[in-house]
């Protein structure tokens, strides 16, 4: 269940993208559509983001986007056409091919003209449009997983990309349980129900006469089959008629062999279907469980008709297991015909399960599902950290002197380090750094020491730990006076570094070429972390730094950097300009209007990592030393 968390007084501003052509009669467009117009009568501001075979829709939202005009003025829904696709044959089995070049870099220009609260991804499986939504975007992420069977088995053989990529998703719901636990199996994380709605049409009042069967077009066409050789074996006297809900209008051959007079086609797309339903005492879903359509039975109970369903997991679900209709084992044509005759024929049956499913339609409603999605969406804004700088401080730090600081490096007193506490302040002094974090791998003694004989050199320091936890990865503690111990759990370091009054900083979190806490333990974390490291030059690839500043911006955490120097060389290679500071209100509130200055390049980090190399070993170790003894001579001599 959802936590009760109230609805924001502001509206958000939300972004929702389906990777399947507007145009098409498909579920997913269905839930996008519905949930949009809810949530825009409620005052959000929505925009969906969709393929389109329509090349003017594409054009004029591509005019829209590059003008930063993403939203309706008016308030309603604005639909933007993100590119054209090849059509997808049948639009709800197939797998949307990989979107072309400009379809990404129209997702990338709407994503980053507009300030967004939320991108809600529906399938985002790669490729898709959904999948180039969520590599781009700079907002909170919820991702929606529908009846993606197919797609879970085809990503299986890049599971591990797959699970890094759907890392970016701030919260994650499921249409239906059967899908939740195929999401859990396949990417373990939680996922939260959020069941489709229905519309909700009237009844209309219909004088005696045959009772209506009404076929959905959405499943595979040999649950259509099934669905007509059932009809065939219908005894004649029984009083029927069947409308068969069909994309395209053309009855196929069956029909006209067979079934002519008692079965009406109609071509029903998403604004007809419940109207169409609203008409039916009776809904068939007959799949063979190559392509369940469960949106078909939950429009179906919507508009009041009796369902006859497989025994499928998602049915089953929709139906309460028989209490809102009726059950066939899949691909048994006897049964099937069986409980369509005992419906036909009974109209008691017919008037007790027609109570039930009129006493289920509320919980139905769209403005049902609306609630679950704003309450889910309050709950993860409320994660966002509030403003580090108020005016006052504002105010009060703007009179100081501007300094230079590297939050982020190592002593000798680090066992991946050669350099020693006095060779590290000298060549902060050496680099105008007026503040140092010395932040040792489980240990303070550097920091203490550099501490103490900061006042020589003219440097500030702040003591700090990078503290290796059991199996989240690492952070550093600043504003420490005692070691914390490795080996704990992540949460109780946290806890060890608030018991000391210091401040949970987060180093290079997504490299993982470092031992780093995942997203996963992050977001477990998010209120209690202070500042989050956006840029380190040691990290090889840009893209993990990249994905620091997006982490740290969406749930607005103070951005901090450090050269992570092991080597004396490297100190000061990226710096954070900011107001000088006193205690770690100070730095949290000077650090959060701070410049960051630096040279990121791959040269550099081949060049740095050399250096520590030849200076970790014993040898160079102790050559080391005896330089630095020697400056200490020269120095006592002059």
């Amino acid at each position: 269940m959802l936590a009760r968390v109230v609805p924001p007084a502001s509206p958000f501003a939300i972004a929702q993208v389906t990777p399947y052509p507007w145009e098409d009669d498909h579920e997913v467009n269905l839930f996008v559509g519905a949930l949009s117009d809810e949530l825009a009568r409620r005052g959000h501001r929505v925009a969906v983001l969709a393929p389109s075979r329509s090349p003017a829709l594409v054009r004029e939202s591509r005019r829209r986007i590059r003008a930063g005009d993403l939203f309706d003025p008016d308030g309603g829904v604005s639909v933007l056409a993100v590119g054209e696709l090849l059509p997808l044959a049948p639009a709800r089995r197939a797998t949307p091919p990989a979107p072309p070049l400009d379809v990404a870099r129209t997702i990338e220009d709407a994503l980053t003209r507009a300030t967004l609260d939320f991108v809600h991804v529906h399938e985002p499986f790669a490729p898709s449009a959904s999948s180039v939504a969520l590599r781009h975007s700079r907002a909170l992420n919820v991702g929606s997983f529908h009846a993606p069977t197919e797609r879970v088995i085809s990503t299986q053989v890049a599971r591990r990309f797959v699970e890094r990529f759907f890392g970016r998703l701030d919260a994650r719901t499921a249409s239906y349980e059967a899908t939740r636990e195929l999401m859990e199996h396949a990417f373990p994380a939680r996922y939260r129900l959020l069941r489709p709605g229905a519309s909700m049409p009237e009844r209309p009042e219909r004088p005696p006469g045959p009772v209506r069967i009404a076929f959905g077009h959405h499943e595979e066409r040999q649950a259509l089959r099934l669905f007509l050789r059932a009809l065939r074996r219908l005894p004649e006297e029984l009083d029927w008629q069947a409308v068969l809900l069909t994309s395209d209008g053309l009855p196929p051959a069956a029909i006209r062999s067979g079934l002519r007079g008692r079965v009406e086609v109609v071509a029903a797309g998403r604004e007809h279907e419940a109207e169409v339903l609203a008409g039916a005492d009776l809904a068939v879903a007959a799949s063979v469980g190559q392509a369940p359509a469960p949106g078909l039975l939950v429009s179906a109970l919507g508009a009041g008709a009796i369902p006859v369903a497989a025994r499928l997991a998602p049915y089953e679900e929709v139906l309460e297991d028989g209490a809102l209709g009726l059950l066939f084992e899949p691909g048994d044509v006897e049964t099937l015909a069986a409980q369509l005759c005992r419906l036909i024929a009974d109209e008691a049956l017919r008037e007790r399960l027609a109570a039930r499913v009129a006493a289920a339609r509320p919980a139905l409603a769209w403005s049902t599902v609306a609630d679950r999605a704003e309450r889910l969406y309050a709950e993860v804004a409320a994660r966002r950290h509030a403003p580090r700088t108020s005016g006052e401080a504002r105010a009060r730090l703007g009179a100081r002197r501007l300094i230079d600081v590297d939050l982020h490096m190592h002593t000798d007193h680090s066992h991946d380090c050669a350099t020693p506490v006095e060779a590290l302040l000298a060549a902060a002094r050496d680099q105008g750094l007026g503040a140092i974090a010395v932040t040792d791998h489980n240990e303070v003694s550097g920091a203490l020491a550099a501490r103490e004989k900061a006042a020589e050199y003219g440097v500030k320091v702040i003591v700090g730990e990078e503290v290796k936890t059991a199996h989240q990865g690492e952070v550093i503690g600043l504003f420490l006076e005692e070691r914390i111990p490795r080996g704990l759990s992540l949460q109780e370091t946290i806890a060890e570094i608030r018991r000391q009054d210091g401040l949970v900083y987060v180093p290079h979190p997504f490299d993982r070429m470092h031992s780093v806490p995942d997203y996963e333990h992050l977001l477990g974390v998010v209120e209690d972390v202070d500042a989050i490291e956006v840029f380190n030059p040691r990290i090889a690839i840009p893209a993990y730094n990249e994905e620091a500043v997006r982490f740290a911006a969406k749930y607005r955490i103070v951005g901090g950097a450090g050269s992570d120097s092991h080597v004396a060389q490297g100190l000061g290679s990226v710096r954070i300009r900011m107001r000088d500071f006193d205690g770690p209100e100070d730095f949290l509130a000077s650090l959060a209007d701070a410049d960051i200055i630096g040279r990121p390049s791959s040269l550099y980090y081949a060049q740095v990592q050399a250096l520590k190399f030849l200076q970790t070993r014993p040898a160079a170790r102790r050559a080391a030393r005896r330089r630095q003894a020697r400056r200490e001579t020269a120095g006592r001599n002059r």
